[in-house]
C-alpha cells in the first residue's frame, strides 16, 4: 500500500493511459460518423454534467466556486488550449489517419511537455531527454513511412494533412498539460480543476460552433444514436476520467514523468485496433510503436 501511495501521480498516469485508449478507439469512430467539431461539442457538454454531479457529490460543489482567480485564469487557459485547439486538431487527424496512428504521434507530447515545462516553470532538461526525443522521432518514422514496391524510396504511408492534425493535438495537449500544473499550485482538486478546464473548452467550442454555423451538425449528431453512444463513451473516459486522473498525475509528479507514462498508449491500443477495426498492423509498426515509447520512457528513467 506504501508504494502505491508513494507513487500517485505514476499510477494515476498509467491509469489515464488506458482512459484515454478506451476514449481514442469510440471517438475515431465518433469522428468518422458525424465530424471532429460535433464529437467536441456534445463531448464536452457531457463531460460538464458527469463532472458538476462527481464534484456535487464528492465535494459538495455544483461549480468549482472555491477555485481563486488564478485557478480559472490559469486552467481556463489550459482548457481553451488543450480542448479547443489540441483536441481539434486531434480528432481531425482521427478521421484522417485513425486513432492508431493519432496516438502513436501525440507520443510527442512528453517531449514538448518537457520543453514547455522548462521554457514555463523552470524543469529541467538533460542529454538523455535528448536522446529520448530522438528515439521517439525514430519510431514514429518507423511507423509511419514505407518504401515503394521495389524498396528503394521511403515514402509517407499516411496522409500529411493528418500528421500535420495530429502534431497540432500534440502540441495543444502538451501545452494545456503545462499550463494546468501551474494553475494547480498548491492542493487545489484535479476533477475542479478539470471541471473549470472543461467549463472553458465548452464555451469556446460552442462560440467556435456559432461563428461557423454548425450548431445544426451538433442537433443531428445528438440524434444519430450509435455515434452518441460512442461519444458518450469517449466523454466519460476521457474528459471525465482521463483528463481528471492526468491532472491528479501532474499534481503528485513530474510532468515530463506524468506525460512518459500516459504515452503508452500507441503500444495499449494495437490489439483493440487490430479486433475491433480489422487493421492490418506490420511488425514496423509495431516495432515503431515500441521504440518510440521507449524514447519516452526515458523521461521516466532520469
Amino acid at each position: 500500500m506504501s508504494f502505491i501511495t508513494g507513487h500517485t501521480g505514476e499510477f494515476a498516469a498509467l491509469l489515464t493511459a488506458v482512459f484515454w485508449t478506451i476514449t481514442a478507439l469510440a471517438n475515431e469512430s465518433a469522428s468518422r460518423k458525424i465530424g471532429s467539431l460535433t464529437v467536441n461539442i456534445i463531448r464536452l457538454f457531457l463531460a460538464v454534467i458527469f463532472l458538476s454531479l462527481y464534484n456535487l457529490f464528492a465535494r459538495g460543489y455544483l461549480v468549482p466556486s472555491d477555485a481563486s482567480a488564478y485557478n480559472w485564469i490559469w486552467l481556463s487557459l489550459s482548457g481553451l488550449v488543450g480542448f479547443v485547439f489540441g483536441d481539434y486538431f486531434l480528432f481531425r487527424a482521427f478521421s484522417v489517419i485513425g486513432s492508431r496512428f493519432s496516438m502513436l504521434i501525440m507520443t510527442t507530447v512528453p517531449l514538448l511537455t518537457a520543453f514547455f515545462g522548462w521554457i514555463m516553470i523552470g524543469e529541467k532538461l538533460s542529454l538523455l531527454h535528448f536522446t529520448g526525443m530522438l528515439l521517439t522521432f525514430t519510431g514514429i518514422s518507423m511507423a509511419i513511412f514505407s518504401r515503394n514496391g521495389k524498396g528503394e524510396k521511403l515514402t509517407l504511408k499516411l496522409a500529411p494533412s493528418g500528421i500535420v492534425f495530429a502534431l497540432g493535438g500534440a502540441v495543444g495537449q502538451a501545452l494545456g498539460l503545462v499550463l494546468s500544473k501551474i494553475g494547480m499550485q498548491g492542493s487545489y482538486d484535479p476533477f475542479a480543476a478539470t471541471q473549470i478546464r472543461v467549463f472553458a473548452g465548452a464555451a469556446g467550442f460552442a462560440i467556435l460552433a456559432f461563428m461557423l454555423s454548425r450548431w445544426s451538425d451538433v442537433a443531428k449528431g445528438v440524434k444519430d444514436r450509435k455515434a452518441f453512444t460512442a461519444v458518450s463513451t469517449g466523454a466519460f473516459f476521457g474528459p471525465f476520467l482521463g483528463v481528471s486522473f492526468s491532472l491528479m498525475a501532474v499534481k503528485f509528479t513530474q510532468a515530463g514523468i506524468a506525460s512518459t507514462i500516459m504515452a503508452i498508449v500507441p503500444v495499449l491500443i494495437i490489439p483493440p485496433s487490430v479486433i475491433m477495426y480489422k487493421e492490418k498492423v506490420t511488425l514496423a509498426e509495431i516495432a515503431g510503436a515500441v521504440i518510440s515509447v521507449s524514447g519516452t520512457a526515458i523521461f521516466f528513467i532520469v
